[in-house]
Parts: structure tokens; sequence; C-alpha cells
């Protein structure tokens, strides 16, 4: 089984798609209307995507400097 399999299913979420679904829970949670419980669920799910967000733009970085590195060592 590759690591990517192993992963829990939020971990091979691209990150247009996490971050669709983040905004989805963000207008749900703005729009009011819901159960503090689910809120509360609402706001947890919205920091775990915010959290895969985050991963993707931190590895796109990283992509970016060592490329940048790169070039300048040649």
């Amino acid at each position: 089984m590759t690591d990517e399999m192993k992963a829990a299913p939020d971990e091979r979420l691209s990150y247009e798609q996490a971050r669709a679904e983040l905004a989805s829970v963000v207008e749900r949670l703005e729009a009011g209307g819901t159960s503090l419980e689910e809120s509360l669920a609402l706001w947890e799910r919205g920091e775990a995507l915010a959290v895969i967000c985050q991963r993707w733009l931190d590895g796109a970085r990283a992509r970016i400097d060592a490329a940048r590195q790169e070039s300048t060592d040649s």
C-alpha cells in the first residue's frame, strides 16, 4: 500500500478541493441558522481544511525557493 493510500482521506484533497470546501464551510457559518453543535463541527472542519491548504502553500513555497536556489547555484 502506498503512502497516499494510507493517508487519511482529507490528506488526499488537492489544494483546490480543500479551498472550495473551506469556502463552503465559511458560507454556512456566516449564514447562521445552525445549532451550536453543528456550528462547532463546521468550525472544526474549517480548521482542518485550513491546515491542509496551508500545507499545500508551504510545499509550493518550498518548491519555489528550491528552484530559485538551483538557478542561482548554476
